[in-house]
């Protein structure tokens, strides 16, 4: 018999709205003691229409909130050392509070090395090893930012994690990896799902908890949805739609997350919020 009661939504866009005015008064806090304002240095390499864009909205909403933004263009034929250089000179700039590396930054550069030059004080977006470290041993740090966002949403719709099944399709060093960390230290039981993962749908099937990060259009069938659970739609693909089959699992779900409005709000909200929160630490009005 089919069920006559569609999930509920989890609004990504209201929580994130409420994160923000906290972040933003904290912002003026700052401020009124220091004189100085918090400050976001974004480096983006070359110029793809994706990720200009992106930059582009992230410096509107730190304006929005109180937050310096400094911008920093490199060309796409900057070199490794080259790009290395640049963030570590804002690593050591007592102005700048947080740093954000947009990626992708071209075939060419190590990645890897240009996250590494990010001071661990500064790394508001979660990217390096040490991030991922305390994420994983559960000490102080800043988050990857969308799975940061994903366990406040998981925390303002009071879903408890102790013993659940916790299913993660996806293991980027920056969402997949660093999210089932978060889940396992809420005492989640956590699988791990990739693009190796043999009968993929049987898994999905045991998931109380879903977190869908692949990057491909409605990837996982509604009918794969264990009944009431609970899905985090982290993807964003062309066209506005997620990983997950919406308009099927909603019928199955027990709390889902919207393709847009969702998770991808969230992400933003706690990049600011972590960069008024390393703000606060360096200029010590803790």
């Amino acid at each position: 018999m089919p069920r006559t009661q569609t999930a509920r939504l989890m609004d990504g866009t209201g929580l994130a709205r409420r994160i923000l005015e906290t972040t933003t008064a904290t912002a003026a806090d700052i401020r009124r003691r220091t004189g100085s304002s918090p400050c976001l240095a974004t480096v983006l390499v070359g110029e793809d229409p994706a990720s200009v864009t992106y930059v582009r909205m992230k410096r509107a909403r730190c304006e929005k909130a109180g937050i310096e933004s400094r911008h920093v263009a490199l060309p796409a034929s900057v070199s490794t050392a080259g790009l290395v250089e640049t963030i570590t000179a804002l690593s050591e700039d007592p102005t700048v509070h947080g740093i954000l590396l947009q990626h992708p930054v071209g075939p060419h550069i190590d990645e890897r090395a240009a996250f590494e030059a990010i001071a661990p004080a500064k790394d508001v977006d979660g990217v390096t090893m040490h991030s991922f470290a305390a994420m994983g041993f559960g000490l102080p740090g800043f988050v990857s930012c969308t799975p940061g966002g994903i366990m406040r949403l998981l925390d303002e719709y009071d879903v408890d994690l102790t013993g659940k099944h916790a299913v993660v399709v996806g293991r980027s060093a920056i969402l997949g990896k660093p999210a089932g960390m978060l889940l396992l230290g809420r005492d989640a039981t956590v699988t791990y799902c990739h693009s190796r993962t043999a009968d993929l749908p049987s898994i999905v099937r045991q998931a109380d908890v879903l977190i869908a990060a692949v990057g491909k259009p409605r990837f996982i069938a509604g009918a794969d949805i264990k009944p009431g659970a609970v899905v985090i739609d982290a993807g964003y693909n062309e066209g506005n739609v997620g990983d997950v089959d919406f308009d099927t699992a909603r019928d199955r779900a027990g709390l889902i997350t919207p393709v847009p409005g969702g998770v991808g709000p969230m992400t933003i909200a706690v990049l600011l919020a972590q960069t008024v929160e390393a703000a606060t630490r360096q200029l010590g009005v803790g």
